[in-house]
């Protein structure tokens, strides 16, 4: 559909709305040359603590999912307003945490020892505990440090199981962030969805966490799809 030059009423409110869609097209990027410019040295990444990947919803509590969600900043809410700053967080209601988590096709949960993690983001900003104690959550059981072992990485898919599906949720502890950790969540995801003949898998993402999907294996569609948010009885619901 091309798009008019007048912009119908609404518009505006539509745009502030839309949400990138990423799908698992491919992007293709230049090889560089010997005559271009040097590809830029990164530095290398710290390998991941000893870590077990589980499949299993059941092995998911939903309050230390919601922890973790909050001590990555990650936000399950509608937000209808640029006013609304990204950095403002407020933990998901547990009880449709819990709805979304049975009724997922795929739940991919990551758990790593305590002592492998830190608190701290190396001194940027609040840790878990700061964070965690300023929302009112229980901190023992927020942190999940039964049997010494924390939920550190999550993500989970929704589907029609014939055609299409989406990713959801993926959040990776701010302590084992940048260690591959997010790619193997994601790469579990896709190849079970494979697997089953489900090849047209999208994401939906901030602009914040394009390049790691990108990196992911994720693209612009052929299409140029932008998806965009029923927002007409949302906001009056919101504002109730």
């Amino acid at each position: 559909m091309t798009p008019s030059s007048a912009s119908p009423p609404g518009s505006a409110m539509a745009a502030s709305a839309k949400v990138s869609r990423l799908t698992t097209v491919a992007l293709f990027s230049p090889t560089p040359t010997p005559s271009g410019p040097k590809p830029i040295k990164h530095r290398a990444r710290a390998p991941p603590p000893p870590i077990s990947i589980s499949m299993d919803p059941s092995l998911v509590d939903p309050s230390h999912l919601q922890a973790l969600m909050v001590a990555c900043a990650h936000s399950c809410a509608l937000r209808l307003s640029p006013a609304v700053p990204a950095s403002h967080v407020e933990p998901v209601d547990l009880s449709k945490l819990r709805r979304a988590l049975t009724h997922s096709f795929i739940v991919v949960s990551v758990f790593c020892g305590a002592r492998f993690l830190t608190d701290d983001r190396e001194g940027e900003g609040e840790g878990d505990g700061q964070r965690l104690l300023g929302l009112g959550l229980n901190l023992d059981l927020a942190l999940g440090r039964q049997d010494e072992q924390r939920l550190v990485g999550f993500g989970r898919a929704v589907s029609d199981l014939g055609l299409t599906a989406s990713v959801h949720d993926v959040v990776v502890h701010p302590s084992l962030q940048r260690r591959g950790i997010g790619r193997k969540i994601v790469g579990k995801i896709t190849r079970v969805l494979h697997s089953r003949g489900i090849y047209d898998i999208s994401a939906l993402c901030t602009e914040r966490d394009r390049p790691f999907f990108e990196a992911c294996g994720f693209g612009d569609d052929m299409m140029g799809s932008t998806t965009m948010l029923y927002t007409r009885n949302t906001r009056k619901y919101m504002a109730q």
